[in-house]
């Protein structure tokens, strides 16, 4: 038998969790910070759900978490000081209808996960949970877990799908998937690779054709200077979302199971 032994520390610095705005992730809250937020009932908790996948677009499988995660933290960044709401670990290991999903469990999983980081925010005091989602094939189940929260928890849920905003990484229904491509590539800093129709095909849905990317994928230079406007735009819509979020008045009534 081999021992294993302990790895040289060749890392100058420790990697970042994922890509966040530092003032609202929650995990980068010291505990006296934390004991001392302020409106907990009043405080939005965003739950970033983002699946793996290959989406036919030449780039990684964590394409949907780049994209979602920049949106997110330009978003907490234009959102006023006075309504930043505090942003979860992004659940990465989430349903997956199609074969090129990688890292998929069933959906009954998918639901418990949400339900239980639901569980532990609402431990906490705060009530409003909005669950941010990039993932076409967890738009049906994350409706059906907020449903269920609201009653088993008294919890207010709202969603956002990535989708809603303009980046939809549907491989059929999409007309954003050459942007989506444009904006993995501005910001992973790698072109992409040959792909052509490939990647999901969109099974889930009736076997529809995966709609063909328009033109040849952007260098990396001209992919930076065109991200920025779609970045732009996405994020102010959700931030826009968010503060209306905030505006909401607090449920009326509960209606949680015993």
């Amino acid at each position: 038998m081999t021992e294993v032994s302990e790895p040289a520390d060749t890392h100058p610095a420790t990697p970042p969790l994922c890509v966040c705005d530092e003032a609202t992730f929650w995990p980068w809250l010291s505990h006296p910070r934390f004991g001392s937020w302020p409106n907990r009932e009043g405080t939005v908790v965003v739950m970033p759900v983002c699946g793996m996948a290959d989406w036919g677009i030449g780039h990684a499988l964590d394409a949907e978490e780049t994209v979602l995660m920049h949106v997110l933290r330009g978003a907490c960044g234009l959102v006023s000081a006075d309504r930043r709401p505090l942003v979860l670990p992004p659940l990465r290991f989430v349903f997956g209808a199609d074969p090129s999903c990688a890292f998929a469990v069933e959906q009954t999983a998918a639901h418990a996960l949400i339900a239980e980081v639901a569980a532990s925010v609402a431990a906490c005091g705060f009530r409003r949970v909005a669950i941010v989602n990039s993932s076409p094939w967890n738009e049906e189940l994350c409706a059906a877990a907020a449903r269920d929260l609201r009653v088993s928890r008294g919890l207010q849920m709202f969603i956002v799908h990535l989708s809603a905003l303009g980046l939809d990484f549907h491989p059929q229904r999409s007309r954003d998937r050459r942007v989506v491509q444009t904006l993995v590539t501005a910001l992973g800093g790698v072109e992409p690779e040959e792909c052509g129709t490939g990647g999901a095909t969109a099974a889930a849905w009736g076997e529809e054709p995966v709609t063909p990317l328009a033109g040849p994928a952007l260098t990396l230079v001209r992919a930076r200077s065109e991200a920025p406007a779609a970045l732009s735009r996405a994020a102010g819509r959700l931030a826009k979302l968010l503060s209306d979020i905030w505006e909401r008045p607090a449920l009326s009534a509960k209606i949680t199971l015993p």
